[in-house]
């Protein structure tokens, strides 16, 4: 029978339609059909001794027959012969309208799905989207269940390629470089965190997950021939003992013989492969959050995205100023007054602000209250800083004290682990934040994986490798940053920390030859901790703020560096951090980016170059038609090859006809702001 219904919700338009089929006992070992709404992707689900499926693009093989299963202790699994004793098939077409709108102002949610109904209470539901394809498992078991294991493959084809963010342990803080290899040169020893990017024969494969929610981490591992497998890490029942002046590692020294416990009855996360034809497709997919709980908190009016004056990168590094800085309230001061005459939300007080071990504490010289009062003054808020370690011990009255000081978020850090016992607290942290009304930066963490959408005040996170890395090695690369979006990014919104004034050239490029000698390998890039640099040009880091996405933007940089530089710094401050829409101009994977991202009426558009000099052509047809437009360009100087921070800033006026060409120097970028006249 087919059941048609139209709902229309406050935050979704929403026409399903549903079809339950009851199939006979031999149709259990059929292979099932599933196409994604427009035809291109293809999903076959096979159910005989145990259940597999694959996947292919317009005909192509993207995915080769790939188990999967959930092994409970005590329960029959799928590969004991399962029997389907149910299949629902339900097509969706809805509009989405995220309350922290990162990509776009609306989100177009159509997908079929198959949910296949098992005889040992397991039903496995596959989605298949234009742009891709997941599934789930849900359970439903009476009593809680251990879950002892789950197998997740994914094979390829023999001349697959990956790029692999190779982990030592699963203890870390997911900051890694995608390493591009062949899938068969990786074995089962090698481990990486997700998401990964697989390249099969053109089509770009990205695995992640989503809805993860009381479990652990999905994980990665090869498996010596053509594939990756899944592996998480188990529930640890012991650390390492904490030592006194300790207050953020606690390494897992003992686990468990499962992943987690939990209820019985429940849906587990999605496995999510967001599929792309070309490179620049990856960009625009959404599929972690469509895939995710909806919002329970209700009224989100409060959170408010923004950019911050941070503290940390630049070392407190004030200058031509009448007063020692560092860690103290005249310092704040300081950079909230930058904040406000600049137009920033917020100013975070990172490591410091308190006595190491004891949020509820204070140091001498930071008068913490007399700060937040002093931002309020200035229509500038607070976001405080905190050991996730220390948070953990003192939750209810570290958590009060916040809302009680006038914070408006916290930056929780070093929590380096994703098993379900820190998932829970991620979650935990979220729900009593929201609470308090107090948004959420994690820091030193897993990849975004559906959290940020059911609460909304996770407004953004780490788990990436970013602009501080230039402080104590040469791994933030251009070629590292021009690759991020195309893998981190689609995952959720990323807090590189951009906008770095101090700027130098990386390794050295072919054009320049030093007389007489070798070239240095690293050119005038250092790294140095306490007045760090990038190896990008100027404009580079300027384009990073429309590039990439966060919904809370750092300006990394010192406010003097900034103020000596205001010209650039007015350009930065006025960049929003979330859009109505996004449009991907060029994109090639470890190559270049351009995005042009609209905001009201006003067009950004942002570059990111590698260490190959180039030039890409603009055009502006996204403009709407018969409007002028004022187009004010910073664009890499001619001697940005040899000086990173020369720079050439354009006004001019242009139309939805106008074809522009973006010249990027080694490590370059483009950055332009379009203003309707």
């Amino acid at each position: 029978m087919a059941i048609y219904k139209q709902n229309l919700l406050c935050k979704a338009s929403k026409i399903a339609a549903v079809f339950l089929l009851t199939p006979l006992a031999t149709q259990a070992a059929e292979k099932l059909q599933l196409s994604s709404p427009d035809g291109s992707i293809q999903v076959e689900v096979t159910s005989g001794d145990y259940v597999q499926y694959k996947v292919t693009l317009d005909g192509q093989p993207v995915l080769n027959n790939s188990k999967i299963d959930l092994v409970l202790d005590g329960h029959k699994s799928l590969a004991n012969d399962p029997n389907i004793t149910n299949i629902e098939r339900i097509q969706i077409s809805e509009t989405l309208y995220p309350e922290v709108k990162v990509k776009s102002a609306t989100i177009e949610n159509q997908y079929n799905q198959l949910a296949l109904t098992f005889d040992n209470e397991y039903v496995v539901e596959f989605r298949a989207f234009n742009n891709g394809v997941a599934y789930r498992f849900n359970t439903r078991l009476n009593d809680s269940i251990t879950v002892k294991g789950e197998i997740a493959e994914f094979n390829f084809d023999k001349d697959a390629s990956v790029y692999y963010p190779e982990e030592e342990g699963f203890y870390s803080h997911n900051e890694r470089t995608y390493i591009h290899q062949a899938i068969s040169n990786i074995d089962q020893n090698n481990l990486a965190s997700t998401p990964a990017l697989v390249d099969n024969n053109g089509v770009k494969i990205l695995i992640t997950e989503t809805g993860l929610e009381d479990y652990a981490g999905l994980w990665l591992l090869g498996n010596g021939k053509n594939g990756l497998t899944a592996t998480f890490p188990k529930y640890p029942t012991k650390k390492e003992p904490l030592l006194p002046d300790v207050d953020r590692n606690e390494p897992i020294t003992e686990r468990a013989h499962y992943i987690a416990k939990t209820d019985g009855t429940r849906a587990f996360p999605w496995r999510v492969l967001a599929i792309a034809d070309n490179d620049a497709e990856l960009i625009t997919n959404q599929l972690t959050y469509q895939l995710a709980s909806p919002n329970r908190i209700g009224d989100t009016s409060w959170i408010k995205p923004g950019k911050v004056a941070w503290d940390w990168y630049n070392a407190n590094n004030l200058h031509g100023v009448d007063f020692k800085a560092g860690v103290n309230t005249q310092t704040y001061k300081y950079y909230i007054d930058f904040a406000s005459k600049n137009g920033l939300e917020y100013v975070i007080l990172d490591e410091g602000w308190y006595p190491l071990g004891d949020l509820l504490g204070t140091v001498p010289d930071m008068d913490v209250p007399e700060i937040i009062a002093y931002a309020k003054k200035k229509n500038v808020d607070i976001i405080l800083w905190a050991s996730w370690l220390t948070l953990r011990d003192q939750f209810d009255e570290a958590m009060d004290r916040f809302a009680e000081l006038g914070a408006v978020g916290i930056k929780p850090d070093f929590f380096q682990r994703d098993d379900q016992q820190m998932v829970n607290f991620y979650w935990k942290i979220a729900k009593e934040a929201a609470k308090r009304k107090l948004l959420v930066d994690y820091h030193g963490s897993y990849k975004p994986a559906g959290l940020r959408r059911t609460y909304p005040n996770v407004i953004s996170r780490e788990g990436v490798k970013g602009l501080e890395w230039n402080k104590w090695s040469y791994d933030s690369t251009p070629e590292h940053n021009t690759t991020l979006p195309f893998i981190r990014m689609v995952a959720g919104p990323m807090d590189y920390t951009p906008g770095a004034m101090s700027n130098a050239q990386g390794k050295k490029p072919y054009e320049l030859i030093t007389y007489g000698g070798k070239a240095s390998d690293h050119q005038d890039f250092t790294v140095r901790f306490n007045r760090p640099m990038s190896q990008t040009t100027r404009v580079h880091q300027m384009a990073m703020l429309t590039v990439f996405e966060s919904p809370l933007q750092m300006m990394a940089d010192s406010p003097v560096n900034y103020e000596n530089q205001q010209e650039c710094a007015t350009f930065m401050a006025k960049v929003p951090t979330v859009w109505d829409e996004t449009k991907v101009l060029h994109g090639k994977i470890g190559d270049y980016i351009s995005v042009a991202r609209k905001h009201g009426n006003n067009w950004y558009v942002g570059t990111l170059n590698d260490e190959n000099s180039r030039e890409l052509e603009l055009d502006l047809s996204f403009l709407p038609t018969g409007q002028k437009f004022k187009m004010v360009i910073f664009q890499d100087g001619i001697n940005a090859l040899r000086w990173a921070e020369d720079y050439k800033r354009i006004e001019k006026v242009v139309t939805s006809k106008d074809k522009l060409t973006m010249k990027l120097a080694h490590s370059g970028g483009y950055t332009a702001r379009l203003t309707p006249m």
